[in-house]
């Protein structure tokens, strides 16, 4: 006598995508009920070997077990940039390196220009908070530092507030670089932003912690 099989329908199982931590428990739960489903209607004519069972679990431990790491980081990377806010609070009121504007209160300011190597000539452009252009004279195609005294070419202080320096390196006549020299500014603000640590100066420009190039106390520059 012939005996004939019902068709079972076998549900394919694929391998669950990485999900949040808070989900994984549930869904690692839901898996095992499909795996069991898969076990119970599988095709008697054809069954599924073990071994691709002890697959499919590998699979899905391995990753609920990625997910765990990613998570585990995610919170280690949150305590180290707290750990890192409460250091970096020890740069306010200190006078950082960058190139920021600088807050002219009246003393010099100490420049840092970087001229591009094999320059001809280099010139310095001083810039109030608006933009404006105040002064434009030649400076060395060195890195040596500068003091701007913020007085005009008559000798006449000029309004104190914020000031950028643009220094501009040409090869003959052609102006070749473009760029802001770096001033010492004091620090009055340090937060973090999108996970980076961000530094506000008394001219009220911000610039990150990492562009920071130098730090010194204040009081060795008076």
């Amino acid at each position: 006598m012939e005996v004939t099989t019902a068709p079972i329908q076998t549900v394919a199982l694929a391998p669950s995508p990485p999900v949040a931590g808070p989900g994984i428990s549930a869904d690692f739960e839901t898996f095992l009920k499909m795996l069991t489903v898969q076990m119970t209607n599988q095709d008697p004519l054809n069954p599924i070997e073990s071994s691709d069972f002890a697959v499919q679990l590998a699979t899905f431990s391995g990753v609920e077990q990625q997910v765990q790491t990613n998570d585990l980081l995610k919170a280690l990377a949150a305590q180290m940039g707290a750990t890192g806010m409460v250091q970096m609070a020890a740069w306010v009121g200190k006078e950082a390196r960058a190139a920021v504007a600088a807050d002219w209160t009246g003393a010099p300011v100490t420049l840092a220009p970087d001229p591009v190597q094999g320059a001809t000539r280099a010139e310095l452009v001083v810039r109030d908070a608006e933009g404006v252009e105040k002064q434009r004279f030649d400076i060395p195609t060195t890195t040596d530092p500068l003091e701007w005294a913020g007085v005009g070419p008559d000798g006449t202080p000029l309004p104190l507030g914020a000031y950028t320096f643009e220094v501009i390196s040409y090869q003959g006549e052609a102006a070749v670089d473009v760029k802001l020299a770096e001033v010492y500014a004091r620090i009055s603000e340090v937060q973090s932003l999108d996970g980076e640590t961000v530094l506000t100066f008394t001219s009220g420009a911000t610039a990150s912690a990492s562009s920071v190039t130098a730090l010194r106390d204040p009081a060795l520059s008076e």
